[in-house]
């Protein structure tokens, strides 16, 4: 993941709304949920981004670190998917909320046996979020448009470097 901390008024307002959403948090269910009801009404658009970090790279889904908090609460990531890139099944370290500002973004949800128990096509606009354990999954592009998410994790990955905790190996 490339670190580019670049400062918008769209990003501005994203730093600003967790920092408020995680002050009444109690825990990783109500941060996810909280961030996330904070996020949707001002979800930027693709132009947080520069011309260059939406393009992608042709090797997979690119992240571009924009913040990390300087307490370690919380870092803001953009994810970008050209048609046809996916991740591994995996889960994360922390709570997560994510907001699709372009493409659509295809998620597979597993059970802890890898078992698939759900899918989501998630687009433009829509804000979701979750937290460990529970979070088994797989997202991939299965647009024909390249796509791009907004990450909101309740870490700092200019330190951890990703949110990832562990890949699977799929039966």
């Amino acid at each position: 993941m490339s670190t580019t901390m670049i400062t918008t008024p769209g990003l501005a307002a994203v730093t600003t709304a967790a920092r408020r959403a995680l002050r009444a948090a109690a825990d990783w269910n109500d941060a996810a949920r909280l961030v996330a009801d904070e996020l949707r009404p001002i979800l930027p658009g693709p132009e947080i981004l520069t011309p260059a970090q939406r393009l992608g790279g042709p090797d997979g889904p690119t992240g571009h670190l924009l913040h990390a908090e300087p307490d370690g609460t919380f870092s803001v990531t953009a994810v970008i998917w050209r048609p046809g890139q996916t991740t591994g099944i995996h889960d994360h370290i922390t709570w997560c909320v994510v907001g699709v500002l372009q493409g659509v973004e295809h998620e597979e949800l597993f059970d802890t046996d890898l078992d698939p128990v759900g899918v989501n096509d998630n687009r433009p606009g829509e804000v979701t979020g979750f937290a460990p354990p529970g979070d088994i999954h797989r997202i991939r592009n299965t647009g024909t448009e390249t796509a791009i998410s907004l990450h909101v994790y309740g870490t700092d990955l200019s330190r951890v470097g990703s949110s990832a905790r562990r890949y699977y190996t799929e039966k």
